[in-house]
């Protein structure tokens, strides 16, 4: 689980580190250290050493005089490390385990709330506020219209904005993410709910289940998915992988984000245009589309009208605060709900349902949920359930964390990955146990809700309680309101995931990622044909294998140096030009031009850690060093990429390119010597080091000379213990021309230039 420790003690650490480090800076720098105390008696005046905590001291701005021991300087600076050990044995007081204090912190950290709600300025309570509201007013709308995607009663889309919005707000980090319902994860958990509505069919059979049946088993099965949402991110939060909101590629995820939204277009269309529902309980967006194809001429002249009407109100408005940016009023207005009060009012007012048969809200039961801790409801299938909450996690996880982050990120604070994740997860689990399907973070309303200058999630305990007043008091008010307005605002709503696809394309069309071009149109292709079930899938697998791809190769590089006279090392990406070997350096004359130019070998051996990339430099094209490979690992080896490792040195022996194919004639001279630059492997675990032993003794086997330079500290400590220079390999060497060195004597046989 995150914890604090480490916050506490590094602040504490640093705290008094900066007060005595600059004091020994100087110190080390010749000036002169003189204790000062806060207040002395005469009878002390000569006793240089500290008489209370708070004793200050001044440097000199002279230098010590020469008469001055040495040992009265080391004595101060001995006084210096006293004090800092005295601040720091004061911090850690502070922080001992289950003392009030440490308990504070504790509850300060887990809990957000207990502290940004002590220190909070009722200067921004009415920011908050009116934030709330401006939120609110979006939120109802649109838990009322997702509900439909999720074939529950509109009563549960409040559920999921009322409880987990108000978790949220307590265990939260972010001062802006709006939690509750979100299309993505309503059409996953539509989708799941669809499919289990067939065994509850099947268990029925002749017969069809009562609407009471169906919905109870609905809002069991949603209660249920919800609950393992929230276990499954919560784990993820207390075992610390807040880090794999970036495992899915972004290429992915746009590509299943644009397949679930042609998917909701695809289901909301049918309702848009007023055609009778399919008879087949579980199908495809591929099938729902033919469906409408085929049946278009049973369009429902009023509803598609009420619809269409409802869609341009919405646009108007927003082009017209698009032109009026200036205008503040008109900026607050909140969309969606002008919408719904006019759809519905004009819908009472011409009796839309009694005189065209448009289909309306109806009566719903609202009132507070009841408490109950949720069960899989009988004929459902666990299996479904448990892999479906895998699926809303992921989407979920990665949605929310990355509105935190950039919401986080406008306002100039901090977020913890791994604490939203434990907040998403008791949101979650709390909600289930009051009705709430899994809910997340929305980009919408948080958008808004920074538009708003929310300064705290004061706005979202506001906009909770609206949620509270409507769930009590509004829903008899919407008898009138037009199913299909319900659509159309998630027409709208869809259509803001849609407008990022377009310039996602042109961007990676532009820059020629063809690979990524091809992973977004085929898993949004895979979403539409097949199922959003098997789109997030093979988001998630391939990204995954992408990722373990790439870190099973390790990166590698061969060294050469420049055709002209200068013994620098640069890494060399295509060896073509080099295929005739009079192109190549002698080993022998290149150990000769390092040991003429020590003067400029130092920079040499600086340059060789630094980024030089290219092909090419001032002295022309690189060449590799004829007998000898010059290899510069530069990233640290484990048993992931270490597995690859022979494989890419074999290739480098024949080619000198990893990037030649195999098929290709060898280039190469055959090699007497490798030496290895470890200036970017900072570590090796102990597979990777069993690899890389046996390739030592490979090389020991054919003669080949093996050296290791610029080994840190770690790596040369687990070398010793390994027993690598026993399998004939030295490390010990500080730069790569004392390798060569060392190599060159220790060949029997010179290589000819």
């Amino acid at each position: 689980m995150p914890t604090g420790n480490d916050e506490n003690s590094d602040a504490s650490t640093a705290r008094s580190h900066n007060e005595t480090a600059p004091l020994l800076q100087q110190s080390s720098s010749g000036a002169r250290l003189s204790p000062a105390p806060v207040s002395a008696t005469p009878h002390d005046s000569s006793d240089s050493s500290p008489t209370s905590e708070h004793d200050a001291w001044i440097v000199s701005s002279q230098p010590a005089s020469r008469e001055a021991p040495r040992q009265r300087g080391l004595q101060r600076l001995q006084q210096l490390q006293q004090l800092r050990q005295r601040q720091d044995q004061g911090a850690n007081t502070h922080s001992q385990p289950f003392s009030r204090k440490w308990w504070f912190r504790r509850i300060r950290y887990y809990v957000p709330i207990v502290g940004w709600l002590t220190t909070y300025n009722l200067g921004n309570l009415a920011t908050d506020i009116k934030a709330g509201f401006m939120v609110a007013c979006l939120l109802v709308p649109q838990t009322l219209s997702y509900s439909a995607l999720t074939h529950l009663p509109p009563a549960y889309g409040l559920y999921a904005a009322l409880v987990p919005a108000l978790v949220y707000a307590m265990l939260g980090t972010s001062r802006h993410l709006s939690m509750g319902p979100e299309a993505l994860i309503s059409v996953l958990t539509g989708t799941l709910v669809r499919g289990q509505i067939k065994h509850l069919y099947a268990a029925y059979s002749p017969n069809i289940p009562p609407p009471d049946a169906i919905d109870r088993f609905a809002a069991g099965v949603s209660c249920a998915v919800a609950l393992a949402t929230g276990l499954f991110t919560f784990a993820l939060g207390i075992f610390r992988f807040g880090f794999l909101d970036s495992m899915i590629s972004e290429s992915s995820l746009r590509g299943f984000i644009s397949g679930t939204a042609i998917f909701i277009l695809v289901g909301q269309t049918r309702i848009v245009l007023g055609i009778p529902p399919s008879a087949s309980v579980h199908s495809t967006p591929l099938n729902d589309l033919k469906y409408i194809l085929t049946h278009l001429h049973q369009t429902h002249a009023a509803t598609a009208a009420v619809s269409l009407a409802s869609m341009a109100l919405l646009l108007l408005l927003r082009v017209a605060k698009k032109r009026f940016k200036t205008t503040q009023w008109l900026q607050l207005v909140p969309d969606t709900l002008v919408v719904i009060i006019a759809a519905t009012t004009a819908s009472w007012a011409a009796e839309l349902h009694a005189t065209h048969g448009v289909g309306i809200f109806g009566r719903v039961d609202g009132g507070l949920p009841k408490p109950a801790i949720p069960r899989i409801p009988a004929y459902a299938e666990s299996k479904d359930i448990v892999s479906s909450a895998i699926t809303i996690t992921m989407i979920g996880v990665v949605e929310s964390v990355i509105v935190a982050r950039e919401y986080a990120s406008r306002n100039h604070y901090a977020v913890s990955s791994n604490r939203e994740l434990v907040a998403l997860g008791m949101s979650n689990i709390v909600g289930s146990a009051f009705g709430a399907y899994p809910a997340f973070g929305s980009l919408s309303r948080s958008k808004l809700n920074d538009r708003a200058q929310a300064k705290s999630q004061i706005s979202g305990i506001v906009a909770t309680a609206l949620v509270l007043v409507s769930l009590l008091g509004l829903l008899p008010y919407l008898y009138h309101l037009p199913l299909s307005v319900l659509s159309a605002i998630i027409v709208d709503a869809v259509g803001s995931l849609l407008s990022a696809t377009p310039g996602a394309i042109a961007f990676l069309f532009g820059v020629r990622a063809w690979s990524d071009l091809f992973l977004l149109l085929f898993i949004c292709m895979c979403s539409i044909v097949s199922s959003v079930e098997t789109g997030i899938l093979l988001a998630v697998v391939i990204s995954l294998i992408m990722v373990i791809k790439r870190s099973n190769t390790p990166r590698i590089r061969l060294l050469g140096r420049s055709a002209a006279d200068i013994p620098e090392l640069r890494p060399i990406s295509n060896l073509a030009p080099f295929s005739n070997s009079s192109r190549c350096i002698s080993f022998g004359s290149f150990v000769n031009n390092a040991q003429t130019h020590n003067a400029r070998q130092e920079n040499a051996s600086d340059s060789e850690g630094s980024p030089y990339d290219s092909d090419q430099d001032a002295g022309g094209l690189l060449c590799p060093t004829e007998g000898v490979l010059i290899v510069r690992v530069e990233e640290p080896l484990y048993f992931a990429n270490a597995g690859q490792l022979h494989a890419r040195l074999n290739r480098l022996e024949m080619f000198g390119d990893l990037s030649v194919h195999p098929s290709e004639a060898p280039q190469m001279k055959p090699t007497r010597a490798v030496v290895f630059d470890l200036v970017g492997m900072a570590d090796i675990d102990g597979s990777a080091l069993e690899i890389l032993l046996n390739i030592v003794r490979e090389y020991a086997r054919r003669g080949v000379r093996t050296a290791f330079a610029r080994v840190c500290d770690g790596v040369r400590t687990k070398f010793g213990l390994s027993g690598m220079a026993e399998a004939g390999a030295e490390y010990e060497f500080e730069d790569i021309h004392s390798a060569l060195l060392h190599v060159e004597r220790q060949l029997t046989v010179s290589i000819a230039p």
